[in-house]
């Protein structure tokens, strides 16, 4: 299907980020419940859980990282009318997830010990993070798989299918959770070992549901396995787009470790400010939803344009879902500031945490429109295959603007957490401003598969 720039465009929009943003409600509220139901059961599985989870990134940045290039790269073969050229996409990106969805686990598992000790766990929970570190090792290969079906489903617009993956795979996981983590439902009480083998059997069914879904529209089947020679041909744009999108996640997570241990360090209330950060931080995620359903529809639609032949179009259906993100936030978060100081309250009931949180999400809620407007961008240039453009501007807003900044305002000028979370505000100022650039002054257009060196691509 050919989108086209007229006020259908607008529905389309619509059709196809409602599904996402419903998804990712239901992506957090999986999250949301395994902490919740971890800290029922024990604090120190709270940790361990915590722990593996933030590590997780790690084991999937290929996964992530080749999931964009797919998008883009099936997403502008439909735009293009090449429906061979997007079912070999499809066949190659299913095949990265079962080789490296394999070879993760076949390296971690007899490493486990030696990571676990990398992430300077506390003695009294070594076993504990390890067990749990295992169980996830199990689950990579359905994860990968998951992961790049929800992919090749966005880039061919058929939003509902994700949606219902991430269904099965909250219920799933909820109920495992609730009933062999904590004993509900006249379930043994398993604790640790229920809410980790819950976490595996939601992952392997809605991978399972994936699976099926390909099977029976038609897509999965051996034609979609192309040659060796085609796969060579092939192979470069795929690694284009998603090496700089695998170092932008490397960049980001890192650079977040490091805000970390900056707020960690500071002079004064250091222990408060954390606990202020990761309360704001979870009221702060709910505005980011949004954000992420429009960074994938972006993505969705930049690419079929581009595939057209319509660069000009592509970046005005950019601009429109940007505008239309804006507006949409904008309400969100003027009715969210009228109830902030109950919100923090009851996350953060201790006074001088709420105080923190409330410090954190006064800064951070004006950064929202610059958060939003760097996600989307990025989203429509990831669609284009112009990840390096997403990675210069965030590499230059976390590493260049917002850790200088951090220290130099947390530990230096103010000596307080104020510092850092003003440091957060501009440095999504700084990259939204370099993405917007780009966006609107720049060929990022170029970076599409219409628009390589020499014309031409694999059929």
């Amino acid at each position: 299907m050919q989108p086209q720039a007229n006020p259908s465009t607008t529905r389309l929009i619509w059709r196809l980020s409602w599904p996402q943003l419903i998804m990712m409600i239901f992506h957090f509220l999986l999250g949301f419940v395994d902490v919740w139901v971890a800290g029922q059961i024990d604090y120190r599985v709270q940790a361990a859980l915590g722990i593996i989870t933030q590590s997780l990134f790690f084991f999937l940045i290929i996964a992530t990282a080749v999931a964009g290039g797919g998008v883009a790269a099936i997403s502008q073969s439909m735009g293009a009318g090449k429906p061979l050229r997007a079912e070999r996409y499809v066949g190659l990106c299913l095949s990265i997830a079962v080789v490296f969805g394999l070879l993760f686990p076949l390296i971690g598992l007899p490493a486990r010990s030696l990571f676990v000790r990398l992430l300077q766990v506390p003695e009294d929970i070594v076993g504990l993070t390890t067990y749990v570190l295992t169980v996830f090792l199990y689950a990579l290969p359905p994860y990968y798989m998951l992961i790049m079906q929800n992919a090749v489903f966005r880039a061919r617009q058929q939003v509902m299918v994700p949606l219902y993956t991430m269904i099965i795979v909250t219920l799933v996981n909820t109920t495992g959770d609730l009933g062999l983590g904590l004993g509900w439902f006249g379930l043994p009480r398993l604790g640790v070992t229920g809410v980790v083998w819950s976490t595996f059997t939601s992952i392997t069914l809605g991978a399972a549901y994936g699976l099926v879904m390909l099977r029976l529209d038609g897509t999965l089947r051996r034609q979609i396995f192309a040659p060796w020679r085609w796969i060579k041909r092939a192979w470069g744009y795929l690694f284009k787009v998603a090496w700089p999108a695998g170092v932008m996640q490397v960049v980001w997570h890192s650079g977040y470790l490091v805000l970390f241990a900056i707020t960690a360090s500071l002079p004064v209330g250091n222990v408060d400010a954390l606990a202020g950060m990761a309360a704001g931080a979870r009221v702060e995620s709910l505005l980011f939803l949004p954000a992420f359903a429009l960074n994938l529809t972006a993505g969705i639609l930049v690419g079929n344009f581009l595939g057209a032949g319509k660069p000009e179009e592509a970046r005005r259906v950019g601009l429109r879902i940007l505008y239309i993100g804006l507006a949409g936030i904008s309400v969100v978060t003027l009715a969210l500031w009228g109830v902030l100081d109950p919100v923090a309250g009851f996350i953060a009931p201790r006074p001088e945490v709420k105080a923190q949180a409330l410090d954190y999400l006064t800064w951070n809620m004006l950064a929202i429109p610059f958060t939003l407007t760097s996600m989307i961008l990025a989203g429509a240039m990831a669609g284009a295959g112009a990840t390096v453009y997403n990675l210069v501007g965030m590499g230059t807003g976390t590493w260049l603007v917002r850790l200088p900044l951090a220290w130099l305002l947390g530990h230096v000028i103010l000596q307080r957490a104020t510092g850092v979370w003003m440091a957060m505000l501009a440095s999504q100022a700084c990259q939204s401003a370099i993405l917007y650039y780009i966006f609107t002054r720049r060929n990022w257009q170029r970076f599409a598969m219409s628009k390589t060196r020499n014309g031409k691509q694999p059929e």
